[in-house]
C-alpha cells in the first residue's frame, strides 16, 4: 500500500483521514442518500467495504439485528474470495486467523468389518498454479468484522445502523426515486429517500418481496445438521478435512475450524418426508454427536462444548432477475446473496458467491453515481450474476446428492453408491469450481470478444485475472502482479512487452500523451491521470536492464496533492517465475485489459490502438471539459 501521498501523518496508515465531506454530514442515516444498503451479512459487507472507497458518495447500511453476526453459519473461504480480500488489504490478516485446508482425506467402510470405517485416501484440496492463495476456514461471523473494520477506517466512515428494519419500499419519480420506510425496535418509523436500493437481507429478503420478485426451485428433501465442537478424539485426522462414508449409518462432513481445536461436523439426516419437516428441525446436538459417533466407529468423539449448531434442509432456489428493471427503466433497485439465491453448503460456495455478487456491483454503482459511466452498466449486474448464480444451483444439485451416497458394497452392487476412487476422482475434477474460480462472464459492454486471446492465453477473457510474479521496477521487490490491483473502482491496463521492448514503450507514450487516448479521453480535466484507468508495463527483462527514470511519463505519473511521483507501475521479468510463459504470453506482447473487480475483460494487441479506445468507449463517459 501507498501512504504519505498527501503529506506525513503518523499513525496507523490503514485508518484514513475522514473526508470532509464525510465530517460535514449529521451522524445517523441520512433523510437522503445515493445507496441505501438493507443487510449485513456476506454481501451486504463486501458492498458497503467497496462503496466506502467513494466518500463523494452517501452510503447508509441498515440491519435488523441489534448487533453484527457473532457466531455460526458460513466458513469456507475459496481462493477467489482472499484474491478479493487482498484488493481490499484484508489478505494477510484474513490467513493468519484462518485454517488452511491443505487435503481432503477419505473414509469409508472397511472391507474386512463394515460397521468400522478405514481410511480410503485423499486428495490435494486445491491443485497447484490455480492461485497464489489457499482455500481456508474462517467463521462468518468474523469475514465480516475484518469488511466492517475496513469500512470504519475509511475516508467514508461508513458504518452500519443497527436495530432498524425495512418494511416498505416504493420506486417512484425523481432524482431519488426509492422511498424506504424504516422501522426501529421500539416501533417508530422514518423515510429515507435512496437513489439506489440493494437487498443484501437474506433468503426472507423484505427487498426482494418488495419489488416482486421470488425464489423458484426444488423443494427442500434432504436435511444435514451442523455444529461446531471442542472435543476429544481417538480419529487420527481430527485436523484435516474429511469426507466420511459408513454402511448405513449416513455420511459425515468433517471440515477443521481456524484456532487450531475446534472443528464442523456436517451430519447426514436423510431424506425428509413432506409431512415430517418438523421433527428433523426438531433434532437435537446430543443426537447429532450420537450420530456422528455412530458414523466414526470405531473411532469417537468427546464433544466438550458446542459453540453453535443448527438442523437445515437441502434446497436450491433462485430469483427470475436481480434487479427491478422494468421496460426501457433501468434498475434502480437490487438484490444480491441469499436474497436472489440458496443452496446447501456442502460445496461451501454460498458466502463466496454472495461476496462476489456485491463485489461485481459495488464498482458499478460507484462508476454510475460519480459519473465515469452511464446508469446502463447498472443492467450487467443481474445478466451477469443470475447466470453465475444457476450455475451454482446446478453444481450445488450435483454435489449435495453426490456425497450424500452410501460407499459402494462390493458383495452387494445392486444397493448402489459410489466406489472410493470416484468419490476422489470427483473431489479432485471439481477443484477449480470449489476454488471459486470457475465464473466465465460472456462477451458484452464491457467484457470483450476472444479474437486475440492467443496472445495472452494465460489471462482468459472473462475470467477473473490469474496474477502471476513479476518484479517492481523500482525497488527491485518481487510481487504478484494482481496485488496491485485495490478495489478502488479503476480499470486496469497491464501491457506485457514482447521480445523488443519498443511495443511496449510505444504503447506507453500513446497512452501518455495522445488525444486518442483513453487515458486522456475518459479522465476528468485536472484528475490524477491514473484516476479512471490504471496503467501498468511489464517488461520481459531483467529489473537490471530498464533505467526506471527513463521510462515514459506514464508509468512515472505525479499524481495525488503534492505531485509525487508513482513508482510502482512499471515491472520487469522475475526468472524464478517467468510470468511470459505461465501466462502464454505472445513474443510480441499483449494487452491486458482488467475490469475493477478482477475480471479479465480484454486481449489485444500492443499495437491496437482504436480498438482499446473503442473498448472503453462502450462503457466509459467522456467528461465534460475534455
Amino acid at each position: 500500500m501507498q501512504f504519505y501521498r498527501d503529506g506525513y501523518r503518523p499513525g496507523d496508515p490503514d485508518l484514513l483521514p475522514a473526508a470532509a465531506a464525510v465530517a460535514e454530514r449529521a451522524g445517523g442515516i441520512p433523510a437522503e442518500v445515493d445507496v441505501l444498503v438493507v443487510g449485513t451479512g456476506p454481501a451486504g459487507t463486501v458492498l458497503g467495504a467497496q462503496l466506502a472507497a467513494f466518500p463523494s458518495i452517501v452510503t447508509a447500511v441498515v440491519e435488523r439485528r441489534e448487533g453484527p453476526l457473532e457466531v455460526g453459519r458460513a466458513d469456507g473461504v475459496a481462493c477467489r474470495t482472499v484474491e478479493m480480500f487482498q484488493a481490499f488489504g484484508l489478505a494477510e490478516a484474513l490467513l493468519r486467523e484462518a485454517y488452511w485446508v491443505n487435503e481432503v482425506r477419505f473414509w469409508g467402510p472397511s472391507s474386512s468389518d463394515r460397521s468400522r470405517i478405514t481410511r480410503t485416501g485423499w486428495v490435494e484440496d486445491t491443485p497447484e498454479g490455480l492461485s497464489e492463495f489457499p482455500h481456508v476456514i474462517v467463521n462468518q461471523a468474523r469475514m465480516q468484522q475484518f469488511l466492517l473494520d475496513h469500512m470504519a477506517r475509511s475516508a467514508s466512515r461508513l458504518q452500519p445502523a443497527y436495530g432498524l428494519e425495512m418494511v416498505d419500499l416504493e420506486v417512484g419519480a425523481g432524482e431519488r426515486p426509492v422511498t424506504v420506510t424504516l422501522r426501529d425496535a421500539g416501533g417508530a418509523e422514518r423515510t429515507v429517500r435512496a437513489r439506489y436500493v440493494v437487498g443484501c437481507d437474506g433468503a426472507r429478503s423484505a427487498v426482494r418481496r418488495a419489488i416482486g420478485l421470488e425464489l423458484h426451485g426444488d423443494a427442500a428433501n434432504h436435511a444435514w445438521g451442523v455444529m461446531d465442537v471442542l472435543a476429544t478424539t481417538d480419529f487420527p485426522d481430527w485436523r484435516t478435512k474429511n469426507v466420511i462414508q459408513s454402511d448405513g449409518k449416513g455420511s459425515l462432513l468433517m471440515v477443521p475450524r481456524e484456532g487450531g481445536n475446534m472443528v464442523r461436523c456436517y451430519v447426514d439426516l436423510g431424506e425428509v418426508p413432506a409431512d415430517d419437516a418438523g421433527r428433523v428441525r426438531a433434532t437435537t446436538v446430543e443426537r447429532l454427536v450420537e450420530i456422528t459417533n455412530d458414523i466414526l466407529h470405531p473411532y469417537s468423539i468427546d464433544v466438550r462444548s458446542v459453540a453453535w449448531s443448527s438442523v437445515y434442509e437441502v434446497g436450491q432456489r433462485l430469483a427470475d432477475r436481480f434487479d427491478d428493471t422494468s421496460g426501457a427503466r433501468g434498475p434502480r433497485v437490487f438484490i444480491a446473496g441469499d436474497a436472489c439465491h440458496t443452496h446447501s453448503a456442502k460445496a461451501g460456495q454460498g458466502m463466496n458467491v454472495s461476496m462476489q455478487d456485491a463485489f461485481n456491483l459495488g464498482w458499478k454503482l460507484a462508476a454510475v453515481l460519480e459519473g465515469r459511466s452511464d446508469a446502463d452498466l447498472l443492467r450487467t449486474y443481474s445478466a451477469e450474476r443470475q447466470a453465475v448464480a444457476q450455475d451454482l444451483i446446478d453444481f450445488d444439485r450435483f454435489w449435495s446428492d453426490f456425497i450424500a451416497q452410501p460407499t459402494l458394497d462390493e458383495a452387494h452392487p445392486e444397493r448402489g453408491g459410489v466406489t472410493a476412487e470416484q468419490m476422489r476422482a470427483e473431489f479432485a475434477r471439481q477443484g477449480r469450481y470449489t476454488a471459486g474460480l470457475a465464473t466465465t462472464y460472456g462477451p458484452s459492454a464491457i467484457t470483450g470478444s476472444d479474437e486475440h486471446q492467443a496472445l495472452a492465453k494465460g489471462f482468459e477473457i472473462g475470467t477473473r485475472f490469474h496474477s502471476a510474479r513479476a518484479i517492481r521496477l523500482a525497488d527491485a521487490r518481487p510481487l504478484h502482479l494482481g496485488h496491485a490491483q485495490r478495489a478502488d473502482g479503476r480499470w486496469r491496463i497491464l501491457a506485457f512487452g514482447g521480445t523488443a521492448p519498443s511495443g511496449l514503450l510505444d504503447l506507453m507514450s500513446w497512452l501518455g500523451e495522445s488525444a486518442d487516448s483513453p487515458l486522456l479521453r475518459f479522465t476528468p480535466p485536472g484528475a490524477d491521470v491514473d484516476s479512471v484507468i490504471d496503467v501498468h508495463g511489464v517488461f520481459r527483462c531483467g529489473h537490471h536492464d530498464l533505467d526506471p527514470a527513463s521510462l515514459p511519463a506514464v508509468l512515472l505519473p505525479r499524481t495525488g496533492p503534492l505531485g509525487l511521483q508513482d513508482w510502482e507501475k512499471a515491472w520487469a521479468l522475475d526468472v524464478r517465475h517467468d510470468l511470459f510463459a505461465e501466462r502464454g504470453i505472445d513474443p510480441d506482447g499483449a494487452i491486458v485489459v482488467v475490469r475493477p473487480d478482477q475480471y479479465v475483460a480484454h486481449v489485444l494487441p500492443l499495437t491496437a490502438r482504436d480498438e482499446l479506445t473503442r473498448f472503453f468507449a462502450g462503457f466509459l463517459r467522456v467528461p465534460s471539459g475534455y
